[in-house]
C-alpha cells in the first residue's frame, strides 16, 4: 500500500475525517461504472482531494485483497475521477503560468503522470481480468479513461491500447486508435513523447503490412495479385513508412521483415537487399545479430554465392560464436576446401 501511494505521489495526511467520511465511504460504496464522468470538477481540491484519494485507494487495496472485484471498480472509478479532476485544474495552471515556468512544470508533471498511468493501467486491467463477463468494450473504456487522466502519457496508452486491440483481432480499430494518436498534440513534446510518436507511426506501418498481407490472402487464385489496385495502396503507405522507420538507428527486427517480405513478394530483390545491409552493417545501429541472420537467410534464399554467405556467417560468428548457423559455417567452409 505504501510502495502504491509513494509511486502515485500521494501525500500522506493524519488529520481525520468528520462527517465527511462516513457520507463519502458510503459514496464510494455505490457500484459505478469505469467510464462514468465528474460533473464538478472543482469538487476535489486542495486536502480534500488528497484525504479522498488516500482513503479511496485504501478501500481499493483492501476490496482486491479480499477479491471483491465488484466492489473494486466502484473504489477505482471514484479514484479515477478524482485524478480527471486533478489533470483538467492542473491543465488550467500550466496555461495561466509564464514559458519559462512552463517547461520546469510539465517534465514534473510528465514523470508524475508516468507513474501513475502505469499504477493505474496495473490496477484497473487487473480488476477487469478478475470480473465475470467482461468484455472489450470495458477494456476499451478503461484505456479512454486513461488517456483523459494521462494527457501527457496519450501516445503510450494509445500504443498499449492498440496492443490489446490486436491481440483480440481487431485490426481496423487499433488502426483507428493509431491514426488519433499520431496527430495528438500537447504542449512541448518531450523526448519520451518523442519517442512514442516514432512507435507509433513504426506501428501503423506495420498495420498496413499486415492489412496488405490480409488482403494478399483473400485474393482469388484467379485474380493477378500483382496487379489488385487495393493491395497495391496498402503496398505503397507500408512500405514509405516502414523504409522511413527503419532508416533510423535502432532494433527493427519486425518491421524490417515486413518491408522486405513485401519487396520481395514485388520482386524488388535490390531494395531488399539494400535494407538488409544498411540495417546489418550500418555502424550507427547497435549490434544486433539478428540483422546478419536475416541477411543471411535473405542470400540463401536468392541464391549467393558461397563467398557471400560465407562472410556473412562469418561475422554472425564474431558476435555469437554459438549461433546454430554456424553448423552451416562449417558445412559451406567443407565444401571450399
Amino acid at each position: 500500500m505504501d510502495d502504491i501511494e509513494a509511486e502515485l505521489n500521494i501525500a500522506e495526511t493524519h488529520a481525520d475525517f468528520t462527517q465527511d467520511e462516513s457520507e463519502h465511504r458510503q459514496r464510494l460504496k455505490r457500484p459505478v461504472q469505469l467510464h462514468c464522468q465528474v460533473k464538478d470538477r472543482g469538487f476535489f481540491t486542495g486536502i480534500y482531494f488528497l484525504k479522498c484519494n488516500r482513503k479511496c485507494l485504501e478501500l481499493l487495496r483492501e476490496a482486491m485483497l479480499h477479491h471483491r472485484w465488484q466492489e473494486a471498480v466502484g473504489y477505482f472509478s471514484s479514484y479515477i475521477q478524482t485524478l480527471e479532476a486533478k489533470t483538467y485544474n492542473s491543465y488550467q495552471s500550466v496555461v495561466a503560468e509564464a514559458k519559462e515556468k512552463e517547461m520546469i512544470e510539465e517534465q514534473a508533471e510528465q514523470v508524475q503522470s508516468d507513474v501513475q498511468c502505469q499504477i493505474l493501467w496495473r490496477l484497473g486491467t487487473e480488476i477487469l481480468h478478475h470480473l465475470p463477463n467482461t468484455s472489450n468494450e470495458d477494456f476499451n473504456a478503461l484505456y479512454e479513461q486513461l488517456k483523459n487522466v494521462g494527457v501527457l502519457n496519450f501516445s503510450k496508452i494509445s500504443l498499449e491500447h492498440c496492443y490489446h486491440l490486436l491481440l483480440n483481432g481487431q485490426m481496423d480499430e487499433a488502426k483507428r486508435q493509431l491514426s488519433i494518436a499520431e496527430s495528438w498534440r500537447y504542449g512541448r513534446v518531450s523526448r519520451s513523447q518523442s519517442l512514442s510518436k516514432t512507435l507509433i507511426t513504426a506501428y501503423c506501418g506495420l498495420l498496413d503490412y499486415l492489412i496488405w498481407n490480409e488482403k494478399k490472402s483473400s485474393v482469388s487464385e484467379n485474380e493477378e495479385l500483382s496487379s489488385n489496385h487495393e493491395m497495391h495502396s496498402y503496398f505503397r503507405q507500408a512500405s514509405v513508412t516502414l523504409k522511413d522507420i527503419i532508416s533510423l538507428p535502432g532494433i527493427w527486427d519486425p518491421f524490417v521483415l515486413s518491408y522486405v517480405n513485401m519487396l520481395e513478394f514485388y520482386k524488388q530483390e535490390e531494395s531488399a537487399l539494400q535494407a538488409l545491409e544498411n540495417y546489418a552493417y550500418n555502424k550507427e545501429f547497435p549490434s544486433n545479430p539478428n540483422a546478419h541472420v536475416y541477411l543471411y537467410q535473405f542470400l540463401k534464399r536468392h541464391d549467393a554465392p558461397r563467398e557471400k554467405l560465407i562472410s556473412t556467417l562469418r561475422i554472425l560468428h564474431s558476435l555469437v560464436p554459438s549461433h546454430e548457423l554456424m553448423l552451416e559455417l562449417c558445412n559451406l567452409l567443407l565444401d571450399t576446401s
